[in-house]
């Protein structure tokens, strides 16, 4: 049996008690007589981020969080939510573990933000889960796929946004295994959780024998000739990507300049076609053909109201930046943190926030449904393929939802929520 079946007691017990431990230690909501939630008064709500503002992720992913923040002061200009405006602090720690401890502390104890929004990166993100968690500050939508943040027994408070790695790399082997049959595949991931998940996924489809060359990278060297060329060596057709935007683009860059042409099946991270044709730059046609993921309405859908609503609001209120899928991401994230504040109620408190999300529920414009209950802290369950042709990113066939586990990989064929009329969520 799945290991979620086991463990809705261990979790309310686990969440009774970070409720209960907030409660003494004074966390009440505004007007309740105790002392007041940090980051909370009358008028304001402050959330925090650390985000590669700076470093070997900042390629597309420094994009996000202002987004995020151009959404906040939109629906600020629109009468905020339960009458507080949102202030966001945004953090750079330049995809560095070290720095990512530093600035979050920072966060939660001399800026004492009420909890922490769509910290970026795997290996950044999983060394402060238990600094978030003894300071019971609520983390929320963390930027990245990784399954630690779906542990609902151990960290109550963290809460995952993007599909996780290993349902994205069973989607994309699917496809592989659909299209690409007798093909050989290989592997190219970071060398941490991102990496270990989404090879997880692929073999879970393939097979654990079927990925005929695997490799890793780490961010800090940019020199990727030797995994490229164990590839071209060893004669791979298809190569599947767990990748960063840099390290996609340098890894398409460097098999172009070997002479090596395989069929790339790239993780939704790593796959935006803007990001990664400013980083190839006159070598952007080498992404012709590019299989990607995606969960989340394309950048350039321009009839889509979603990306027409988040156009508006990137005019308005984010400079009108060059428009991408950070972009779409960043206000995405918005979104639903606005959804639940709002769920969460006036009187607000950060049980109420933690207790808001886990009750799910929540359509925004997401290609596919989002997984969140008591027993389940992972994000979206889902994504769709992209492929790049003449040069434009576009989706194709259905959308596809499945587990982390041994489940099927099955169409999903509801469709997507339309935003409200003005662009900002009311109560349910």
């Amino acid at each position: 049996m799945h290991r979620k079946a086991h463990r809705g007691l261990a979790i309310a017990s686990t969440l009774a008690l970070l409720i209960t431990a907030a409660g003494c230690s004074g966390d009440d909501g505004p007007g309740s007589g105790g002392a007041s939630v940090p980051g909370v008064t009358d008028t304001e709500i402050v959330v925090g981020t650390h985000m590669p503002l700076t470093g070997p992720a900042s390629a597309g992913y420094s994009k996000i969080a202002p987004a995020t923040k151009a959404y906040f002061d939109y629906v600020n200009a629109n009468g905020g939510v339960h009458g507080r405006k949102i202030t966001y602090k945004i953090m750079d720690d330049g995809y560095n573990p070290a720095n990512t401890q530093q600035v979050v502390r920072q966060l939660v104890l001399q800026d004492k933000v009420f909890a922490v929004l769509n910290g970026l990166g795997t290996p950044t993100h999983t060394g402060v889960l238990d600094f978030l968690k003894s300071n019971r500050v609520p983390d929320l939508f963390v930027a990245s796929g990784s399954r630690s943040w779906d542990q609902p027994d151990k960290y109550p408070g963290t809460f995952g946004f993007n599909p996780d790695y290993t349902v994205e790399g069973k989607i994309l082997a699917n496809y592989a295994k659909a299209n690409l049959a007798g093909q050989k595949v290989c592997f190219l991931g970071q060398d941490d959780d991102f990496g270990r998940d989404s090879l997880a996924g692929v073999e879970k489809v393939l097979g654990a024998g079927a990925v005929a060359v695997k490799q890793t990278y780490v961010t800090s060297n940019t020199n990727v000739a030797p995994q490229i060329g164990a590839f071209k060596a060893a004669g791979c057709q298809v190569v599947v990507l767990a990748t960063v935007p840099g390290f996609t683009a340098l890894s398409v860059g460097t098999a172009a300049r070997l002479g090596f042409k395989p069929q790339w099946l790239v993780s939704n991270v790593g796959a935006d076609h803007p990001t990664l044709a400013k980083q190839l730059g006159a070598a952007a046609p080498l992404l012709e053909g590019m299989v990607g993921t995606n969960y989340l309405p394309m950048q350039n859908d321009t009839a889509n109201p979603w990306i027409q609503l988040f156009t508006k609001v990137n005019k308005e209120h984010n400079g009108d930046a060059p428009f991408d899928g950070n972009t779409v991401y960043g206000m995405s994230v918005g979104y639903l943190f606005v959804q639940v504040l709002l769920a969460a109620g006036k009187d607000l408190t950060r049980e109420k926030v933690l207790d808001a999300v886990q009750k799910g529920g929540y359509q925004g414009p997401g290609l596919v449904p989002l997984r969140f209950s008591a027993t389940d802290h992972s994000g979206y369950g889902g994504q769709r393929l992209s492929r790049v042709s003449g040069g434009v990113q576009t989706y194709f066939g259905p959308a596809y939802e499945t587990d982390e586990a041994d489940g099927a990989v099955n169409e999903y064929t509801a469709t997507p929520a339309a935003p409200p009329a003005n662009g900002v969520p009311t109560v349910s």
